[in-house]
């Protein structure tokens, strides 16, 4: 996995890029075909926000978070992520039996 952290009128510090890394690693248990993962940290005034792209084998994820403190709306990106990533998961996933034939009814007592 790729992982890039851009800082836009913010320096990235490396508590802030463990803290990213940690909370990234969550994503990773859900799924292998992470290919890069790009994280954008931003400050406007009063408001921090922070932006990720998470690039998966046939799909990109895009979420952003925003709030007072850096680490907190690290928190709430990578809750609204884990629900993404769960979805997209789910959505892969195959909810029909693979052969029909090997699907085999309990016989009836009569």
């Amino acid at each position: 996995m790729n992982l890039k952290i851009t800082g836009i009128h913010l320096d990235v510090t490396p508590a802030l890029r463990d803290y990213i890394e940690a909370k990234l690693e969550r994503i990773t248990r859900h799924v292998d075909n992470v290919t890069s993962v790009a994280v954008t940290l931003s400050v406007d005034k009063l408001e921090q926000k922070a932006e990720v792209n998470v690039h998966l084998k046939g799909k990109d994820i895009h979420v952003e978070a925003s709030s007072s403190d850096m680490y907190a709306a690290l928190d709430a990106l990578a809750d609204k992520l884990d629900r993404q990533v769960l979805k997209y998961k789910e959505k892969l996933t195959d909810h029909h039996p693979a052969d029909k034939a090997a699907v085999v009814q309990a016989p009836t007592e009569a």
